[in-house]
């Protein structure tokens, strides 16, 4: 199906089962430990063997020796594998950093050796015997001290956020100096792990030359490809099998250390080989979110209107890597006339930085938010009102061409009446409860709605059981759910007439879970699917005409009618459906808006932050599921503490590691943290974004959290930080006087 023209009425526009409430269907499996997580496989690969990962213990230099006679001799040890037992594999193009092979170490914990053994205790002892020589070289480790003379590069996360090296609309400079109202701040955001629940793990298995490897990967046709380059296979050879996913964030977007050598390991072992990477080690060995150091100028008339804005970023990556595409928002969210962003990429021998949830806009937006908020003060002007005034419904480097939709503005002028944003005293530091200072800010969000061509096939049995297969994976986001409404909707059963299969490579290729895009395109990678296996069954039973319609398990034209089992007859049915774009998006700009409110409290005698209540209004298209779509925010939301509160990896600028690779010191917020959560979604369907007229949610819920804390803070205490995280610290010596 190629969608090239805005999507008319359709079998979905009926929302039966679209757009209600509905609990997920894979619930019971993950409540039950049924599940069948990656590490857990022993269903497919009994007596798989254990691989334990060793990394390395320099930053930048070479491997020089590894003595691996002790551990080869330690018991239950099948099989020890270093680095400089075969060359360097080949790169994907998906990868910035070396799996495995070779003597070159390009960042702190790179996998340099696998121990496999009959135990996991087994081989985490015999790696412990591994004698490793290394030859340290110097290294750059430190963002602050490289950003003076990173050059300009543009970048794009592929996942809707990207700019230019520097790209300009009019004359910023001259709009910037005659503005009588100006702004010129400096924000800084830190380095950040994913710390999902799942460590990245796989098992892996051989027969007669092919590859069966069972993981815990966000986008398996991706997985595969890069899999097979990297092993030197036919990616006919290969197969990825991911029906659950514990968590990714966008750090299983990419394949890692642990599945290569797993693969590795098996081969030597002669039997299947498990392989988690631990804790401590998921920071430096995979990706994470770069820091930025962040500038952002506004200049606006008196009235409030901004005619000069201006945001550039610098971030820090390995050779060949790509900037964390900080200012990509800044392009599209407000109007004004003279406009100016800039990207630059410092050269650090840091663990690879790569996508993490909302890369770009997360970061992008935690300045952004800030930076309007310190000039609607200056302006005199309450901070909505001073967003309101600057919507844009086209884009601002492009006039002629129009958001599909955009209710920005409806965002934030329900959010501030539901939360009460009348109430708040617009003067910082004067409102107390106790000991606590309290304060409400807020803060627009904004996320692309980025399209991917997505397949899928669909069947039916003799008994009315439609089965949906395609690669699409659930990272605990709620596709099993949104994809089986889909389909029971399209075909016309009930949901629990449909059978749906995931993330195993074998079956057709679909948008995967990254980029806010998963929801929109698999299920109308479904949808087309559906349709396809609708004019099979019509076609079989001699119905024609527009009058056919799927209901309650039949199918009917005029007064004819049939079971759906009686049409696909004793064999059954399936046809396989694949939804590709034409350029709607190039014709319009498509995007998701939300407004994001809190109220935090600040203890004025240990500066300690609570965030008391949070709000978000989302307008993201048709909400397919609104139960798991809330869900989406919520956790979107919760990560947003995270970032404005407690997240950062610190590194250490001699030896350059992140120091605190453990859920022990690197924070994340625990329930205790996370306050009374409200998400209103406003009813829209999008008939440019996709047949399903959706879009997405789950980066929306985070793009603009960090922000709407920090003001709030700001409004409790009067201390201004844009540092993040926001710790007590940093605003502790400041804080109004307690009597």
């Amino acid at each position: 199906m190629k969608y090239e023209q805005p999507a008319g009425t359709n079998v979905l526009d009926r929302m039966t089962i679209v757009g209600k409430p509905t609990d997920r269907i894979d619930g019971p499996r993950k409540t039950t430990g049924t599940a069948p997580y990656a590490y857990e496989r022993h269903d497919v690969a009994p007596g798989a063997a254990y691989g334990y990962v060793v990394g390395a213990g320099i930053a930048k230099g070479r491997v020089t020796a590894i003595d691996t006679a002790a551990a080869k001799a330690a018991p239950g040890v099948i099989a020890v594998i270093s680095t400089l037992d075969m060359p360097k594999l080949p790169l994907s193009r998906m990868n910035t950093a070396s799996l495995f092979g070779g003597p070159v170490v390009e960042h702190y914990h790179q996998a340099i050796a696998l121990v496999v053994a009959d135990t996991f205790e087994q081989a985490r002892a015999a790696a412990g015997l591994l004698r490793i020589d290394y030859a340290r070289t110097k290294g750059r480790f430190d963002l602050k001290e490289a950003a003076p003379t990173a050059p300009y590069t543009g970048g794009d996360s592929g996942e809707g956020s990207g700019a230019p090296p520097i790209d300009r609309v009019g004359n910023f400079d001259r709009a910037f100096a005659a503005a009588p109202v100006k702004l010129d701040a400096a924000y800084t955001t830190p380095d950040e792990s994913h710390a999902m629940m799942e460590p990245h793990a796989s098992i892996a298995a051989w027969q007669d030359g092919k590859l069966t490897v069972w993981t815990s990967n966000q986008m398996i046709a991706w997985g595969k490809r890069s899999l097979a380059t990297t092993l030197g296979l036919d990616p006919a050879d290969v197969r990825i099998d991911s029906p659950f996913i514990g968590g990714g964030f966008g750090g299983k977007l990419f394949i890692r250390a642990d599945i290569v050598l797993a693969a590795l390991g098996a081969k030597a072992a002669g039997r299947p080989v498990k392989v988690a990477l631990t804790r401590p080690i998921m920071a430096n060995n995979t990706t994470h979110r770069p820091a930025t150091i962040q500038r952002i100028r506004l200049g606006c008339t008196r009235d409030g209107t901004i005619t000069a804005i201006a945001h550039e970023s610098t971030s820090g990556n390995l050779p060949k890597g790509d900037p964390e595409t900080a200012v990509a928002q800044t392009k599209l969210l407000y109007a004004g006339k003279n406009r100016m962003t800039a990207l630059r990429l410092a050269v650090l021998d840091l663990p690879e930085g790569n996508a993490m949830r909302a890369p770009g806009e997360a970061p992008g937006m935690m300045a952004l938010e800030i930076a309007m908020d310190e000039m609607a003060e200056k302006l005199g002007m309450d901070p909505v009102a001073f967003r309101v005034k600057n919507d844009t419904q086209v884009d601002p480097e492009d006039p002629k061409r129009r958001f599909s939709q955009r209710q920005l503005v409806r965002c934030l002028e329900m959010g501030a009446e539901r939360f009460g944003w009348s109430a708040r005293n617009p003067k910082p530091a004067q409102v107390r409860d106790g000991r606590w200072l309290v304060g409400m800010g807020m803060a627009a969000g904004f996320r692309n709605s980025p399209t991917q061509k997505s397949a899928a096939r669909v069947g039916i049995d003799r008994k009315g059981v439609v089965t949906v297969a395609t690669d699409m994976t659930d990272i605990g986001t709620g596709s099993y759910t949104i994809i089986a409404q889909t389909a029971a909707e399209a075909m016309g059963v009930p949901l629990d007439k449909v059978v749906v299969l995931l993330g195993d490579s074998d079956f057709p290729a679909s948008a995967g879970s990254g980029g806010q895009w998963g929801a929109a395109n698999s299920t109308s990678g479904v949808y087309a699917a559906c349709m396809n296996l609708r004019a099979s069954i019509a076609q079989r039973l001699g119905y024609d005409g527009p009058d056919v319609t799927f209901a309650d398990g039949e199918v009917r034209s005029g007064n004819r009618r049939a079971k759906l089992g009686d049409a696909a007859g004793r064999d059954g049915l399936s046809a396989d459906g694949q939804i590709e774009y034409g350029d709607l998006d190039k014709q319009y700009q498509l995007s998701t808006f939300a407004g994001h409110f809190v109220e935090a409290g600040v203890d004025a005698y240990t500066g300690e932050v609570r965030v008391r209540r949070m709000l978000a209004v989302c307008a993201a298209g048709r909400i397919i599921n609104p139960k798991s779509a809330r869900s989406q925010v919520i956790g979107a939301m919760t990560m947003g503490v995270g970032a404005a509160l407690m997240e950062e990896l610190a590194v250490d600028t001699r030896f350059g590691f992140f120091v605190n690779h453990d859920l022990a010191s690197y924070e994340v917020p625990v329930h205790a943290d996370i306050p009374h959560q409200e998400v209103i979604f406003l009813d829209e369907a999008d008939a440019y974004a996709s047949p399903i007229k959706a879009k997405g949610v789950g980066e929306l819920g985070l793009c603009g959290v960090g922000a709407a804390i920090a003001n709030a803070v700001y409004n409790a205490t009067g201390v201004r930080i844009r540092d993040y995280p926001i710790t007590l610290e940093k605003h502790l010596a400041k804080l109004p006087p307690i009597a």
